[in-house]
């Protein structure tokens, strides 16, 4: 089979598109290349997903962890505690059992008039729950990079916002979050690294690879159990990540100097 065929055959095999079988024998740098990439989807779904989504969050949760109400206070410092006080990859196994048992014990929503059951089966799925949880991990290390930058915050500027007359409203959205995310955008780009590489842990916890259509590693580790050679499929999949994070830093590096473009440079 050509380098060509291989990747028609097998480039979006991991989302199910293409051969369904796995080559079983006469490995080829072209087989692994390929279907190593084609797990890196996976990779790339995770990372973007659970990154956009857990922004919106942890910049409530930030919220939260200043406000002088306990009610918002409490819960939001408490989240980012658990979140931030134990492992991802047990955070993994948790919330993959809590996601088992909910279809165990039924989640019925009675509307009076007729009664509907919650499809929750999906949950398990890495490709629902897995991203729950990452969305949920991210969320509460990016909530205290965003809490430590509103922290940060001059209070000269916010003073001075209210002196000419600014509503709260219009404080935070001109004064309070711009000035949050300029001092806060070189830390969540770490984080945004960390939680991508993270993503390569979702195969290897709890929730199953559905078909055999898996992320990166889980193809680098079949090659590397099928070949007994490690020194080719893992040194594949690091470049993968290594050249994605290249891309990382380029994007937020732009965002970057777009936050601060009002600074005059030396």
């Amino acid at each position: 089979m050509s380098c060509y065929e291989t990747f028609t055959n097998y480039a979006l095999r991991s989302i199910g598109i293409g051969e369904r079988l796995l080559p079983k024998t006469d490995f080829t740098l072209c087989d692994q290349i390929v279907l190593i990439g084609s797990g890196m989807i996976w990779n790339i779904y995770f990372a973007v997903l659970a990154l956009s989504l857990g922004f919106f969050f942890a910049v409530s949760l930030a919220l939260g962890r200043s406000s002088d109400n306990p009610f918002f206070r409490v819960p939001a410092r408490t989240f980012i505690f658990i979140i931030r006080g134990s492992p991802l990859f047990i955070q993994f196994f948790l919330i993959y059992e809590v996601f088992v048992l909910i279809p165990k014990m039924g989640w019925d929503i009675n509307l009076g008039f007729i009664e509907i059951t919650v499809e929750t089966r999906w949950l398990t799925k890495a490709w629902l729950g897995a991203l729950i949880t990452l969305f949920l991990n991210t969320a509460g290390y990016t909530a205290n990079i965003f809490y430590g930058a509103l922290q940060s915050i001059p209070k000269g500027d916010i003073e001075a916002a209210y002196a000419i007359g600014m509503s709260k409203r219009q404080v935070f959205w001109r004064i309070s979050f711009p000035t949050m995310l300029r001092l806060a955008w070189p830390s969540y780009t770490n984080e945004a690294i960390f939680l991508f590489h993270a993503t390569a842990l979702v195969f290897f916890s709890s929730f199953p690879a559905w078909r055999q259509e898996g992320d990166a590693l889980y193809y680098a580790s079949y090659f590397a159990d099928k070949t007994f050679n490690p020194f080719v499929p893992y040194p594949i999949i690091a470049l993968y990540f290594i050249s994605f994070t290249l891309l990382i830093i380029g994007l937020f590096g732009y965002v970057n100097k777009r936050l601060n473009r009002h600074i005059a440079k030396n």
